[in-house]
Formats: C-alpha cells, structure tokens, sequence
C-alpha cells in the first residue's frame, strides 16, 4: 500500500474496525479506549498516513491558505514583503500562494479570479500600475475573503490597508540634498494615479516649496524603469540649466540614471547627486552606491500579513478597514554629496 493513498478506510479495514471509529481516535476522542487510540497511532505512524489537505478544507470551509499578488516577484522590495508575510503566515499555520500581475491589470484581474477560485482564506495585494478599475477586489470582498492591500493600495475600496509614509521619505530625500547646496532638482516620478507616484511627488515639491525653490515642471518627468531611466536622464541633463540632482522614485531607476551618467562622463556625486527609493539590494551594488529612503519592505509584510490573519480569525464583516503607516528613514550612502 503506497503511503501517499493511505485513507481512514484502510487503517479500519487493518484494525477491523469502523473508519469513525479510527477518525475519532486520531482526535483522541474519549469515548474510544486507550488500547484502540494505541494501535490507531501505531498505525497511522507506520502506514505514514496524512490527511487529506481537500477533504479537511471542504468540511471545515478554511484551506489555511492565503493569497498574494505582486506586481513583480524579481523586484527585491517584493520579494522581501513576501520574505516578511511567509514568516507571519507560517508561524500562524498558513500556507502562502503568490500570484504576479507583472504590472498588467487584466493579468491582476485573473489573478484574483484564481484567488476566489482556490478558495483561500484571505488576500494580500499591490496593484498593478495599470489598475485604474477595482472591481475584481469588489468581488472578492463580496465572495468574503478578507483582503489587505500593501504598498500600492486604491483609494477607492474600503479595504485594510498597509503603506509607507511615501509623502515624508519623499521629504526628506529632497530637503537632504537641498541641505548639500543642491537648488536644481530633478524628480523621475511613478504614474499619478498610483497614491505612491502621487504621494512621493507631493513630497518632493512640499520640500522645495518648503526652503524657497520654485518648482520647475521640466524637472518632473514620468520615469519609473531602469530602461526609462536610461533614455531619460540624457534628455534632462541636455536642458539649458540641467539638474544638479535627481531624485528618482525607487531604486531601480536611480541606477538607470546612474549608468546614464556614466555614460555622459558626468561625476556622482561631484557633478550630480542621485537618491532613490526602496534600499533594496540594488542600492548597495550600484557604482557609487545609492543614497535612499528605506521602505523596510519585510516589516511591511509582516504587518500585513499580520492584520490578514486576525481578519481571517475573527470572522466577522469589515466596518472599520484600518491603513497602517511605516516610517521610512533616509539611508546616506555615496550618490550623494555630504551636507555643508
């Protein structure tokens, strides 16, 4: 008998008794003797019998799984937000499944169908750069499935929601490299709609405004890719008054600035200064490395994981969603000049 396709049926027809019977001594049932629990266990042990992960979901209505969905799973913020939910979920007897939209909204929208369809238990997410409509997480709400959503998170479903204070990190990265003599400041920005786009850029003209800087709008440009960021950075360093520095919207795009840079015969931080977003791993394996603003993307995972899971054990409807904020901090590294 292969171990694998060992049922309850078996063991009783071993022991010659009912598979009740066998099923109320593996929960250590008292109306059973102790000799039967004995040999059951004996049994059990021997035969290496598992129960069934469907049948027990079908019966108790909870498969001990949840869902994530990322944007991207090769970008290391991502991976470490997962880092820091499999911890949570793990240590609270929960399975993670991990779904990736690849910044495609039709992509995000079978990804939550195949969430409803797996039946899990709760879902962690952060939209796609795409998603403008939101009626996919509607139906997930509707098919009540506890739904948290981390870092990139719509404003307009009520929902728990888990973000870094984007518009603070976004402040302090701009002030700081005004505080080293630096008035023109570029911005590569993340889409509008996006509230981390939105928020970061809000924060970098509230710094400027802030120490006397009027905005300059050919320094805000969309760019939010390495690739972007590479045919970008030529163009801005070509204006007539070019930026003494760029502050760019997550890391990844600071490097593409950086290679641009390089590539122009430009100096950081002597002739430019660059800071980014994210401290992933990247910020630390650039030439020089990367000056950024810390999202301390694991904690963000467990937070929310963690919220996820007392959704899930309290079983009742959401009235009251919360959005938890984490402070970001500044990470001084050697993109940027020191302050005088």
């Amino acid at each position: 008998m292969k171990a694998h396709n060992v049922t309850i049926k078996d063991i009783a027809r071993e022991l010659g008794v009912s598979p009740s019977t066998v099923s109320r001594a593996i929960k250590d049932h008292p109306d059973i003797s102790t000799e039967t629990k004995k040999q059951v266990k004996e049994l059990v042990e021997k035969l290496k019998y598992k129960p069934n992960a469907v049948a027990l979901s079908l019966r108790s209505r909870k498969t001990n799984m949840i869902g994530v969905i990322v944007p991207q799973i090769v970008h290391h913020f991502f991976s470490s937000v997962i880092s820091g939910i499999e911890e949570t979920a793990m240590a609270g007897g929960y399975n993670v499944m991990i779904f990736q939209s690849n910044e495609s909204y039709d992509r995000e929208v079978l990804n939550v169908q195949g969430l409803i369809n797996s039946r899990v238990d709760g879902a962690l997410v952060s939209i796609s750069k795409e998603s403008k409509k939101f009626g996919h997480f509607r139906e997930l709400i509707e098919n009540e499935t506890p739904l948290v959503f981390f870092d990139r998170a719509p404003e307009e479903i009520e929902a728990d929601k888990v973000v870094v204070d984007d518009f603070a990190g976004a402040f302090d990265a701009t002030e700081y490299l005004i505080k080293t003599g630096c008035r023109r400041i570029a911005h590569f920005a993340a889409p509008q709609h996006l509230q981390i786009g939105y928020k970061r850029q809000r924060g970098y003209i509230s710094a400027l405004e802030k120490n006397g800087i009027v905005v300059d709008d050919d320094l805000i440009v969309k760019c939010d890719t390495l690739d972007e960021a590479l045919v970008i950075t030529p163009k801005i360093m070509s204006l007539p008054n070019p930026p003494e520095a760029i502050f760019t919207v997550n890391d990844l795009t600071a490097a593409g600035v950086l290679k641009a840079l390089k590539k122009l015969g430009l100096k950081v931080p002597e002739d430019v200064s660059v800071i980014g977003f994210t401290d992933g791993l990247v910020s630390t394996v650039t030439d020089p490395a990367l000056s950024t603003i810390s999202q301390h993307g694991f904690d963000l995972g467990k937070t929310a994981a963690g919220i996820l899971l007392k959704r899930i054990s309290s079983g009742i409807e959401i009235t009251d969603p919360v959005t938890e904020v984490l402070k970001t901090n500044l990470v001084i590294r050697e993109s940027t000049r020191l302050i005088l």
